[in-house]
Order: structure tokens, then sequence, then C-alpha cells
């Protein structure tokens, strides 16, 4: 059976849901009663299940009613994300680039890449996003993305690749810590010891997650923080160790009393990569930013 539903049937529904009541959903969406009732009983007839049934409460959401609700709000948000580009262009907005990139590059490489880029380049927007290497990867491939910035090895499929930066992660230790003189450590040797965390939504804490789910063990966490700079500073004050970018320690290390510590895990040697669908068939002003972003790996001498 074909299904029809208009915007108006959606947004009545989730008014109705709202209020709880059909009356203050119609009044809400600016419909009659008789209108409103109309519509959900010929919207419940084309799904063939009841979406409201009324109790003490009021109008009250069936499980099927709740599916729906999901999906309604679902593609709501999706049109006003559609008007407020639409709006970006009618006010000179040419453009809009959306970009998902590991921890590290998020954190220490693309800013002032991308402040670059957009001084020279007013009239486009760009939507910056944290992900795990392989979530960026699906990202570019589903069109989610349109720019990639991946580390590590991970398999890009059939994606357009240029290579970027390279960085490792080391561990971070207070001054006069047991291993402050350590040459360097396997990463399986620091679990026995409390770390200082990024968020659980950082790109770097997932990757970590994993190592450590591969060794069956877990890593403890005295304490999470939101970036690099804070968690350097919990670690000089000897909150615990931590697993972090040897660009931002080493940038730190000038400004507190913290010391590296190599990792020698071979995954910590972290290459980069730009990876886009099709380079050829991309907006001049997106290849723009990759044309800088090779500029910038080329210009900056890679730790070894």
């Amino acid at each position: 059976m074909a299904m029809h539903f208009d915007l108006v049937d959606l947004r009545l529904l989730v008014r109705v849901a709202e209020f709880s009541s059909l009356t203050r959903g119609a009044e809400s969406s600016h419909i009659s009663l008789a209108a409103a009732s109309t519509r959900i009983k010929n919207l419940e007839e084309s799904l063939g299940t009841k979406l409201l049934f009324r109790s003490s409460q009021g109008m009250t959401l069936t499980p099927p009613g709740q599916t729906f609700l999901q999906h309604a709000l679902q593609v709501l948000g999706q049109i006003e994300n559609m008007r407020g580009d639409m709006q970006e262009y009618a006010k000179g907005i040419k453009g809009h680039l959306r970009i998902f990139a590991n921890t590290t590059a998020l954190g220490e490489f693309l800013p002032p890449v991308l402040g670059c880029y957009l001084q020279s380049h007013p009239d486009i927007n760009i939507s910056l996003r944290e992900r795990l290497s392989h979530d960026i990867v699906r990202a570019v491939l589903e069109d989610h993305a349109d720019i990639g910035v991946v580390a590590g090895t991970v398999n890009t499929e059939n994606l357009e690749i240029i290579p970027y930066r390279t960085d490792r992660l080391v561990l971070v230790v207070p001054r006069s810590h047991a291993l402050d003189t350590c040459p360097g450590i396997d990463f399986v040797q620091t679990l026995d010891l409390v770390h200082v965390g990024l968020h659980e939504a950082s790109a770097l804490h997932g990757f970590l997650r994993q190592v450590c789910d591969r060794m069956h063990r877990q890593l403890q966490l005295r304490i999470q923080v939101g970036n690099f700079e804070t968690a350097c500073r919990m670690i000089e004050a000897h909150v615990g160790v931590g697993v972090l970018p040897e660009s931002a320690a080493r940038r730190h290390t000038q400004t507190m009393d913290i010391r590296i510590v190599p990792l020698q895990d071979p995954w910590a040697i972290r290459d980069m990569h730009v990876c886009v669908r099709n380079l050829e068939t991309m907006p001049t002003f997106a290849r723009d930013l990759i044309a800088l972003l090779a500029a910038d790996a080329q210009n900056t001498a890679r730790p070894v």
C-alpha cells in the first residue's frame, strides 16, 4: 500500500503529542478540530494502525505513534536545516563544507588552515565534526561529509586519499613522576596507572577504548576533560597520566611541568590523510581547501 504524508500531518501529530490534546494540537497547527480529527483518521487508515488513543492524561501515542513521531521529528528537523541552508544562500553564502576529522587534526592542525581558508572565502560556511577514523570514512562514502581527515591504519575503501600529517601518541606524566625519564613504554604498561582522559565523545577516547578492548583490559580514568590543555594541566597537578598527541604535549611542555614518554606501540605513530569521494567533481571552493591542506602538509616538517 502506498503511503502519502504531508508536512501538515507531520506537524499536527507532533503538536498533538506535545500537548497530549487533539484540540490544542489543532489550535497550534492553525486548523479546525474537525479538520485535525479527519487528518489523523486518514493518516491512521493510510498506515493501517492506530497512532493515538484517549487516556486519563489526554491523547497518548501508541507504540506505532511513538515510532511515527520520531520519524516526523527527523523529517521536520531536516527541513529546518534545509531552510537554514537556503537562507544562507539568500544572504550571500555561496557554499557549505562538511568536514569530519579525528581528535588530533581537529585540535592541533586544522584551526590555522581553516582560519586562513575562511578569511579568503568569506562566502563559505563550514561544519566541523569530530569522529573516529572508520566513522569518517563511512560518512564521506555515504555523502554525510565532504572532506574527511583520518589517522592510523584504516580502510579508506574507494575514496581518493591525499597525505596530510604525521603525529604520534605519547604518554604524558607530571615532572618527578617515576616514568618521567623513561625512554619509552608500551601502552599496556600504563594500564595499571590512573589516567586523565578526554570526554566520552572524543575520537581519541574512542580509539584508546578500542585498543583496550583488543587487550581485554580497561583504562582507569580518574577524570575526563574537554581538551588537550586541560588534560595537561590535570596531569601537571598529579591527577594521573594521559595519552595525548605529541604535537599537543610538546606545545604544553613549554609552559607546564610535564614530561613526554614515547609510546612504543606501532599504532602510536599516526599517519593522517585527507579523504574525499572525487576531487575532480568537487566545487572549486572545496578544492581550494584541499590545496591548502596539501600545502600545509608540505610546509610542515613531520616528526619521526
